[in-house]
């Protein structure tokens, strides 16, 4: 596999606006706690979500600190020259600063940018201190014909991470100290040069929306060749200054390299690597799952699909280990069973876990816990219940027909508009049934119970969902529109679905071992370079840019690779072009969604933690 190269980004797209050049393609850097910094190779904020500090509290909460630190340099003429680049509510973008961008690097995870004017060139690096909502900037002076002043405007706002702050609000409150300031109380600014400024700046443009920010102040610096101007942002204590910036970045570029050294992962899989790390986060409760960033938290159906990828295949077995237990713990304390297809995802985790590792211990801890989740995710008068009559889960949805994002997110389960006996909520049921049962042999406990509903419930699955088209019905005993479900009126329906490969891609899948091998027309309709459809283009209903009627899930190609795989089809080329894309739209990394028809543009946020960790799992897995 060859080596994985820094991603280098030159002046056309740099320079350029456009969604398919700098402004198209997304950076990001985490704390491990679940704050982070984010942005674009253009430095053009197009989304509220950009910014160079935002703070994770201990519930999960983020809260935008930093929004950009804008750099100004003054030449030996007197003339200044704004690097920094801010849309208007009028839509005028005013200064330009990506003109004068030569190149943009991602090394390490990290980014750097170069300016260029004329004989004087400008570097920026930055890095967010790994365990610390810390944020330490770089600014290297690589060469000029003689001095050069640096102006770094600090644009600040305290709003949560999706929102905006406007003046119509109180002003921050803003406390200056010797080299910079305390911003409402929560986050402290520090470098060289610190002149106190005050007043907002009117309608800056974040993609859709506007926000106003408040000029804390600026830090000045006149730099020669080879000199720097180094910045540090933190949130807590004040008084807690963190290290200097260049060894916060040394320390980001050491950890990185651990990271891939423990894995033992090269080319691409460096980046994939180095972007599971950024899902990662210790909570109060120990490890965690970010789903997505920018800004969306834990999710337990997200965390156990992902869970292979981003602890195994990373060679973190310890912390995967301690989440699997703290997971376990908090879902069974919760006021309410989790409704969706969390446990059957996280029972599913476990069980790789423990056939992976050898990990017994593991499987006495968790064994009973996880069958008294499952009793009470469906005996809690929640949408999903057993029916009697055939062992197979049925899904009694709200009005719409459909489980809400934040009970069953639909990056691992449904999408939009789909109840009854859905297809891969039964086969994870029945691959949930049968680890159950390993899980309690492991500890030496009873798992009668689990195997005879295991049985029952797979034979039921084999005889019930297989169509006459020759691939498996999305749902069955579903409402048949008009009509709600439980109405008199229920149907089969045979549309052409992806996630119908859970069927054969899950360790103990219901159609493993009958002879009857994944639909080759999953792959013919829905597979594309970006992972696959939500529906078939033929399908009645196809809307490429709706998530749930044709949109591209890219974490499906791990399903898909392992159903191939199970029937003894080759996956030879099939990362091809996710690989290429990793340094399309987020750098390094995968995203939650793709356009379903051609070029298939990114959409949603973009890094996904599902997607990464699938993509990461096939190619360790399966790459030659």
């Amino acid at each position: 596999m060859p080596r994985n190269d820094p991603l280098i980004f030159g002046p056309q797209v740099c320079g350029s606006l456009a969604e398919d050049a700098g402004a198209g393609r997304e950076w990001l850097v985490t704390d491990g706690l679940g704050g982070y910094a984010t942005g674009t190779v253009s430095g053009l904020r197009t989304r509220p979500e950009h910014a160079l500090l935002v703070v994770a509290d201990a519930s999960g909460v983020r809260r935008t600190a930093v929004a950009a630190l804008d750099l100004t340099v003054t030449l030996a003429t007197g003339v200044k020259v704004p690097l920094y680049t801010h849309q208007w509510e009028s839509g005028a973008v005013d200064p330009a600063g990506h003109r004068h961008l030569e190149s943009f690097v991602l090394a390490d995870g990290l980014p750097r940018w170069r300016w260029r004017i004329g004989e004087v060139v400008i570097e920026r690096e930055l890095a967010l201190r790994h365990g610390h909502p810390s944020l330490a900037v770089v600014h290297r002076v690589v060469s000029a014909p003689g001095r050069v002043g640096l102006a770094v405007a600090a644009m600040c706002t305290w709003r949560l991470a999706g929102g905006s702050r406007t003046a119509r609000e109180p002003e921050p409150r803003v406390e200056q100290v010797a080299d910079g300031a305390l911003v409402e109380g929560a986050y402290r600014l520090a470098g060289p040069g610190w002149q106190p400024g005050g007043g907002w700046h009117l309608g800056a443009r974040t993609g859709t929306a506007v926000e106003d920010l408040w000029l804390a102040g600026t830090f000045c610096e006149q730099a020669g060749p080879g000199d720097r101007l180094e910045i540090s942002a933190w949130a807590g204590d004040p008084r807690a200054r963190p290290p200097a910036p260049s060894l916060v970045l040394a320390s980001a570029r050491d950890r990185a390299r651990r990271l891939i050294s423990t894995a033992k992962v090269s080319g691409y899989g460096e980046s994939l690597l180095l972007a599971a790390d950024h899902f990662v986060v210790s909570g109060a409760d120990g490890p965690d799952v970010v789903t997505c960033h920018p800004d969306r938290g834990p999710s337990l159906s997200d965390t156990g699909a992902a869970y292979e990828g981003l602890f195994l295949d990373t060679g973190r077995v310890g912390e995967g280990r301690d989440l699997l237990i703290a997971r376990t713990r908090a879902a069974l304390r919760a006021p309410a069973p989790d409704i969706g297809t969390g446990p059957l995802w996280l029972v599913h985790a476990v069980d790789r876990h423990v056939v992976r590792t050898g990990d017994t211990d593991l499987a006495a801890t968790l064994a009973l816990p996880l069958g008294r989740l499952l009793r009470a995710t469906l005996s809690g008068g929640g949408p999903l219940t057993v029916d009697p009559a055939d062992g197979l889960l049925t899904l009694l949805a709200g009005p719409d027909g459909c489980l809400d994002d934040d009970q069953a997110p639909r990056s691992a389960g449904q999408d939009g508009g789909r109840a009854g006996k859905l297809v891969e909520v039964n086969a994870l049921w029945v691959n949930g049934l049968a680890a159950l049962g390993d899980l309690l042999a492991e500890a030496r406990r009873d798992d009668g119970e689990p195997r005879a509903k295991h049985a029952r419930a797979r034979e039921s699955f084999r005889r019930r969902f297989p169509a006459p088209e020759g691939w498996l019905h999305d749902a069955i005993e579903g409402p048949a529109a008009p009509y709600p479900l439980g109405a008199a009126s229920r149907h089969d329906d045979p549309t052409l679905r992806p996630y119908q490969l859970l069927a054969w891609s899950l360790p103990h899948a219901p159609m493993r071992g009958v002879g009857a091998p994944p639909p080759r027309a999953a792959g013919e309709a829905l597979l594309t370079p970006m992972g696959l459809r939500t529906l078939a283009p033929d399908e009645y209903g196809y809307r490429p840019g709706h998530p749930g009627q044709g949109m591209v899930r890219p974490w499906l190609i791990g399903p898909y690779a392992d159903a191939r795989v199970a029937a003894g089809y080759p996956v030879d080329g099939l990362l091809t072009g996710l690989a290429a894309h990793l340094a399309e739209a987020g750098l390094g990394a995968i995203g939650e969604l793709a356009h379903g028809d051609a070029p298939h543009r990114a959409a949603g946020r973009p890094f996904a933690a599902l997607s990464v960790a699938e993509m990461l799992r096939v190619e360790q897995r399966y790459a030659p």
